[in-house]
Order: structure tokens, then sequence, then C-alpha cells
């Protein structure tokens, strides 16, 4: 017995066993992942966009974090209705013809030996069947609506009432669980510091790529825009994998418009945009610690795609570098090449 309570009272073990709990309550509470992940996201992005927005707007006069808060999710909202009203009709009826037209490309028996090629590679890796789930996964927007309006109502009280939530959890350092408070406290603190760092990363990448990636379509006089550019944003989330999947349904309406010359410009353009990320962007926004190996890379999102689905290949690298975090892997540069 003695030998029992000595062995639970290491720091280690008890830390082992919260994350296998952690991992347990995740895995019964997986049909909401969806509203937990983005909540997450959506509270860490406009946190970190309150401080800074307060700490650039306090040099010039002082103002409440509350009212900077406020003034940010009214501007949310009334860019949320806006699209909603002006853009989202347009985009479904783009992702519909583009769906049709790609799928008629792949169904058609043109006599020309590069359409047939990729055609059969295509349905080798059946990508009809996945490009259909992406289409069916946008198309559920009564479903995202309610998740999206579920977010931004809780992530706004929290982050209204943040002092006054952190107070009350403090209470539970001296309880009868403070043991659970401490290794939350400490999981937290690893989780923020590298999961939700690496994700601002990820979607300040993505951003970049979406905006040069359509101003660039635009040039070579691409149809879809408004459907291409959620696509691009989307996949632009996924490391590595997501510039050659997003670059199959692009590669195919370039072939249809252009033909094989403009899908020799395409992927120059599309070559330019990933090396101004790779050589200007990555070094200004990834520190060195979160390098990852190309293998390493590929191997994480196929792991993470089978197991958490597509949210898999969006969080599968950030979850890595959090677990590297408490891990204490040495993540310098010098170490991942």
């Amino acid at each position: 017995m003695e030998f029992l309570r000595t062995f639970f009272a290491q720091t280690i073990v008890k830390r082992i066993l919260f994350l296998m709990l952690v991992v347990i309550l995740l895995y019964s509470l997986r049909h909401m992942l969806n509203l937990l992940l983005l909540l997450f996201l959506v509270t860490f992005v406009m946190g970190r966009l309150e401080g800074f927005v307060t700490r650039k707007l306090n040099r010039l006069f002082p103002v409440s974090p509350l009212v900077v808060n406020i003034a940010l999710y009214l501007l949310l909202v009334i860019s949320l209705v806006f699209g909603i009203l002006n853009f989202v009709p347009k985009i479904v009826v783009q992702v519909v013809d583009m769906f049709n037209n790609i799928t008629r490309f792949m169904n058609s028996s043109q006599q020309n030996e590069f359409v047939e090629m990729t055609a059969a590679a295509l349905e080798k890796l059946d990508f009809q069947k996945y490009l259909g789930n992406v289409v069916n996964y946008i198309m559920m927007l009564g479903k995202w609506l309610e998740i999206i309006l579920f977010v931004l109502l809780l992530s706004f009280f929290y982050l209204v009432q943040k002092k006054k939530v952190v107070q009350f959890t403090e209470k539970f350092r001296h309880s009868k669980i403070s043991w659970a408070y401490k290794e939350f406290y400490y999981y937290g603190r690893k989780f923020t510091s590298s999961f939700g760092k690496v994700i601002e990363v990820q979607l300040l990448i993505a951003v970049f790529n979406t905006v040069l990636t359509i101003i660039g379509l635009w040039i070579l006089g691409f149809p879809y825009l408004f459907a291409l550019t959620i696509m691009v944003f989307l996949l632009s989330l996924i490391p590595v994998a997501g510039v050659i999947i997003s670059f199959i349904p692009i590669g195919i309406i370039g072939y249809q418009i252009g033909g094989l010359s403009l899908v020799l410009w395409t992927i120059l353009m599309i070559l330019v945009v990933h090396a101004l990320e790779t050589y200007f962007l990555n070094p200004r926004l990834y520190a060195s610690k979160t390098k990852l190996p190309m293998f390493y890379t590929f191997i994480i999102l196929i792991f993470s795609q089978h197991y958490l689905g597509i949210w898999g290949l969006i969080i599968g690298i950030p979850i890595f570098m959090f677990l590297l975090d408490v891990l204490g892997v040495e993540q310098s540069e010098e170490a991942t090449e």
C-alpha cells in the first residue's frame, strides 16, 4: 500500500494519468469536436487580437479591454452577416458548379492522353469521394451557423469576464482536487504556448497564401474565384499536403479553360507564392523550434487524419508540437536538420 501511495504521488505519474483522463474525456466528447476546436481557435485568436489592439490604442489614449472586445465582436458579427447575405449564395453555386465540372472532366472520354492519365490517377486516389466529402462539409451551412453562434457567444463571455473566470478557477487550487487543478494549469500553459501559437501561425500563413493565390488565379483568368478562395484557405491550413491537394482541382480547371500552357503558368504562380512563404514568411512567423522535417510532417498528417478526420489535418502538427513541449524535446534548428 505504501508503495502504491509513493508511486502515485510522483509528479510524472500524476501527469501521465491526468493526460490519459483528458484523452478519454475528449474521446467521449468526439461528437462535439467541431464546437470545442472552433471555440478554442476563436477565443485564442480574438484574445490575442484584443491584446494587440488594446496595446496600440493605449499609446494614443486609455481604453478598456472590455470596449475593445465589444468593438471587435461587433465588427466580426457584422462581417459574418454581410458575408452570409452577399457571398454565401454565390459560394454555394460556385462550389456545386465546380464539383460538377470536375466530375464531368473525370468521367469524360476525350481522346487525350494527358486527360486520361490524370483521370486514371485521380480515380486510384478516389479523389471524387474526398472532393464530395469536402463539398458536403461546406454545404452543411445550417449546422455550421449553429456552431458559430455558440462559439461566438461563449468566447465573447469568456473574454469579457476573463478575470472573474480566472479568479473563480483559482479556488480549485486549495480544494480536494487541487492535484487536478495543478496538472490542468501545467498542461494549459504548455498547450497555449505551443499548440495555440502554431495554430496562430498556420492561420496567418493560410491568409497570406490565399490572398496571393487568388490574385494570381484572377490574373490568369480563372472562374469560381469565391469557391476557390474558401478551398485554398481551408487547405492552406494543412501543412505541406494542402498545397498538393488544392492544386488538383485548380489544375483541372486550368486545363479545361486554357490547356496545358495555363496549367504550367499556374504551377509557376503557385511555386512563386510558396517560395515567398518559405523564404520570407516562415522565418518571421515560425521560430526555429517549430520546424519539422517533411518526413515527420507527412507521417503526423497520415495518423492524425486517420484518427481525427479533416480536423486532424489541421491540428495534427500543433498537437505534435505540444507533445514535444511536454516531453521537453529539444526543438532547435540544429536538431531538425
